[in-house]
């Protein structure tokens, strides 16, 4: 299974299994997960992160428990289109998990997606819509934009079905 960006991989897009979107940022990984169908995606969790050893024995246990087949991350490319430092660091660690066979299994899918303003748009909407504080939003925040993460990719890949 290949790693790239979900255009270019979503022909290897695995079958009827949950994929898991994570939204890997510096100080936090939000997850989300879909159903087996790739219809809807969910909002999971929020891991604090440490280092990548720790960061992935918390994935191994969601991995797990969701029997996760795939991976969906969210990739920061810039307003006008051109990727920067935050794309290498999602490419280096959509990498150092394909170097993690006994968690992420033998050569995952590894999608790459798009999530240009993901967490701007549900901030929008927490402080919009919900009228959410800041205490409370910082703590669902990146689970929410690994769900928008996520249902964009899968909204993507069922629309490729069509």
């Amino acid at each position: 299974m290949p790693i790239g960006l979900l255009k270019d991989i979503i022909d290897c897009a695995p079958k009827d299994v949950r994929l898991l979107g994570m939204d890997p940022g510096t100080k936090t990984i939000g997850l989300a997960v879909s159903d087996p169908a790739h219809s809807i995606a969910t909002p999971l969790k929020t891991i604090k992160r440490t280092k990548f050893t720790k960061d992935i024995e918390e994935l191994r246990q969601v991995i797990a428990d969701y029997e996760i087949g795939g991976f969906v991350l969210g990739y920061p490319v810039n307003m006008d289109g051109t990727e920067g430092k935050r794309c290498q660091s999602v490419r280096d660690f959509a990498q150092e998990m394909g170097n993690h066979a006994d968690i992420f299994g033998d050569n995952p899918w590894i999608a790459l997606w798009d999530e240009r303003l993901s967490t701007e748009t549900v901030e929008s909407f927490l402080v919009e819509s919900v009228d959410m504080s800041r205490t409370k939003r910082k703590h669902v925040v990146d689970k929410l934009a690994a769900q928008h993460i996520l249902q964009g990719a899968l909204d993507f890949i069922q629309a490729a079905l069509i």
